[in-house]
C-alpha cells in the first residue's frame, strides 16, 4: 500500500512515506529491542531548560500491560488497534521540579513522539497515534499519579495484509491522505 505524501517542497523520505494504518498484522511480534532505536531517539528530543518531561508505558500483544491499555481504548480505536504489536501510552510530567507548572510538557512530549515516529518509520516500524481512550480509566489501569498526564496511545506493529481487512478497514486505509496546502497554515509578515 503506498501512501506517500505528495509535496509541494521535496521532504525526508521517511517522513513522506510515514502514515498512520489501522489495519495491523496481528500475527506481526515486536520486542523492546526492536523499539529501542526509536526510544533513543524520542530521548534526544529537544525540550524547554532540558527537562525531558516525556515517559512512556509499553505494552506487547499478548502481556498485561498491552490488554490494560486496550481495554481503555474507546469507539474504532477498540476494534482494529489490539490487532498491532504493542501499545504504547505516552506521558509527560506537567510540574518542574522546582513545583511550578511545565507550560512546555505537552509540546515538548509531541516533540519527543516526532522523533520516536521518524525513527521507527525509518526503521520499518509503523505507528498510529490515538486519542480516542478512557484518560481516567488509563490512568487508573496504568496506577499514573500526578504530576503525570496520560496524553495519547501509539499503536505499534507492521502492515497488514490489506486482503484480511474488513471492508470498513479497507475503506479507510485506501483513502488518499490529505493535507492543508502550507498557504493555509504559513503567516509572513512581508
Amino acid at each position: 500500500m503506498n501512501k506517500r505524501a505528495t509535496t509541494t517542497f521535496p521532504i525526508l523520505d521517511v517522513l513522506a512515506e510515514r502514515w498512520s494504518p489501522r489495519g495491523f498484522d496481528h500475527n506481526a511480534t515486536l520486542t523492546m529491542a526492536d523499539l529501542g532505536p526509536a526510544f533513543e531517539a524520542a530521548r534526544w528530543a529537544p525540550s524547554a531548560n532540558n527537562l525531558q518531561p516525556w515517559s512512556f508505558v509499553v505494552g506487547f500483544r499478548g502481556d498485561e500491560t498491552f490488554e490494560k491499555i486496550a481495554a481503555t481504548l474507546s469507539g474504532f480505536n477498540a476494534s482494529w488497534a489490539p490487532h498491532a504489536s504493542a501499545l504504547i501510552v505516552a506521558l509527560t510530567n506537567t510540574v518542574t521540579a522546582s513545583g511550578r507548572p511545565n507550560v512546555y510538557a505537552r509540546y515538548d512530549l509531541g516533540q519527543s513522539v516526532a522523533h520516536f515516529s521518524a525513527q521507527a518509520q525509518a526503521d520499518g516500524i509503523l505507528l498510529h497515534q490515538m486519542g480516542g481512550f478512557d484518560g481516567d480509566a488509563l490512568t487508573a489501569a496504568l496506577g499514573v499519579e500526578e504530576p503525570f498526564e496520560v496524553v495519547s496511545v501509539i499503536a505499534a506493529g507492521s502492515l497488514a495484509d490489506p486482503s484480511t481487512l474488513s471492508d470498513e478497514l479497507a475503506e479507510r486505509e485506501n483513502t488518499p491522505r490529505e493535507r492543508k496546502e502550507i498557504s493555509e497554515f504559513v503567516r509572513s509578515a512581508q
